[in-house]
């Protein structure tokens, strides 16, 4: 739930409300969609109970080099999306601390916002799963309160029409689902790190599935309650649509500082489970010397080299941010990265296809042949949503930092060819 949830949710009702309340029938499909997509990991985590995740999956059923474009795409995704939420965490500290912006002082405190989180999972898995449920919890708080509370405020004439702006209910309905889309992205979270979690055929899956049933519940109760409370000229408008949703219920206008601080601590909480997703798909595949051998060393669980290197990475796509005063740039960067999601999601899904399509259902762990069938589909035709939903430059350029990535495996794989064989062991036949 904390790597689902990031800082978006706080802007999502203004940014679907121009094409009306369609955008909560985009909601209901988006969930079935991803629902289905954790369902999928849930069967593959039983079945493959190791750190990593979608690498490990698409590596047992394509091999190495679809394993490595499973885990390249990944590891990208993980340390530009993390840039992204610390800038964006930047961005609600200004509420809290208005008068104090300049551009040195905005990459300090997204500087800071990267290494907090980094120095909590250096501390171990124990301080992770901590500070993910803390801040998890926190976040919680004041979403569901809004949207408990947003029930005895719940205005129908505050709404809008089905469609707004001109839009027919099929155009709304996938101009909204490709702004929504992104919401979901995390669904996997608990699959990557399955090594590192107590019984994971059992608890993966659960985790996998509770946490975006739970996540979707919060999306789509605080949105209704934000349509149903603010009126829909002024959310249309709206740069803080739950701030507006708190200051329209209670008066006064408090309601922004409350919501900052709970977007500041969502998009840490997010950093912080994020951080530790970005070292551990490059873990599994340098053990299957896929990557580096360095990102193989781990302490107190966790893959120390990972975290420091995907840190540093963000931390220099933030100063360049920063430093080169244009938001495009970045902007085209953050696309990308949503991109890169999808890659490690297709091939996960067409892995579970082939494990059920091959005759492998005894690996599977699974009785009903049929509905795996149909929640892989579902899984995989999710995923091609999200793909066009990312628009056609993030799709083009996402394909050549995708592609870049074949220089790394042929040197990767020019290694392993030339390592020495290991010398077997010497028989002994037994006396007799």
């Amino acid at each position: 739930m904390g790597n689902i949830i990031g800082g978006g949710i706080f802007l999502l009702p203004a940014s679907v409300a121009p094409y009306g309340t369609v955008s909560l029938l985009a909601f209901g499909v988006l969930t079935v969609g991803a629902i289905a997509l954790a369902l999928v990991f849930g069967r593959l985590a039983r079945r493959s109970p190791r750190t990593g995740g979608p690498y490990v999956y698409a590596r047992e059923a394509f091999g190495d080099f679809a394993g490595f474009l499973a885990a390249w795409s990944y590891w990208i995704m993980s340390w530009v999306s993390n840039a992204a939420l610390a800038v964006g965490a930047v961005g609600y500290v200004h509420v809290l601390w208005p008068g104090h912006q300049s551009r040195g002082t905005d990459l300090v405190l997204a500087l800071l916002a990267l290494w907090l989180p980094a120095l909590a999972n250096l501390a171990g898995t124990r301080w992770v799963g901590a500070v993910q449920l803390v801040s998890t919890v926190l976040k919680l708080i004041p979403l569901l309160f809004i949207a408990v509370i947003g029930i005895f405020f719940f205005d129908p004439h505050k709404l809008g029409s089905f469609t707004e702006g001109g839009h027919s209910a099929i155009g709304g309905l996938s101009a909204s689902a490709a702004i929504l889309l992104y919401s979901y992205v995390g669904v996997e979270s608990a699959a990557v790190s399955a090594g590192e979690v107590r019984d994971p055929e059992r608890n993966v899956g659960r985790a996998t599935v509770l946490g975006t049933a739970a996540a979707a519940l919060v999306y789509l109760l605080g949105t209704l309650a934000v349509f149903g409370t603010v009126a829909h000229g002024q959310l249309v408008h709206s740069t803080a649509p739950f701030s507006d949703a708190v200051n329209t219920m209670f008066g006064g206008a408090w309601g922004g500082t409350v919501v900052a601080v709970a977007a500041v601590v969502s998009i840490l909480g997010a950093l912080n489970g994020w951080t530790l997703m970005s070292a551990q798909v490059p873990y599994a595949a340098a053990h299957d010397g896929l990557f580096p051998k360095f990102f193989a060393v781990r302490r107190r669980g966790v893959p120390t080299a990972g975290v420091l290197i995907g840190t540093v990475l963000a931390s220099l796509l933030t100063v360049f941010n920063y430093a080169s005063g244009s938001q495009r740039a970045f902007e085209v960067l953050v696309l990308v990265a949503t991109f890169s999601a999808t890659v490690p999601y297709l091939l996960a899904s067409g892995a579970q296809l082939y494990f059920l399509l091959s005759g492998r259902t005894a690996e599977v762990r699974t009785g009903a042949f049929v509905r795996d069938i149909v929640l892989a589909l579902t899984g995989f035709g999710f995923s091609l949503w999200l793909v066009a939903g990312a628009g056609y430059e993030a799709v083009y350029q996402g394909t050549l930092f995708l592609f870049a990535g074949v220089i790394v495996y042929a040197w990767m794989s020019a290694r392993r060819r030339h390592r020495p064989a290991p010398v077997p062991e010497a028989v002994t036949e037994p006396v007799r």
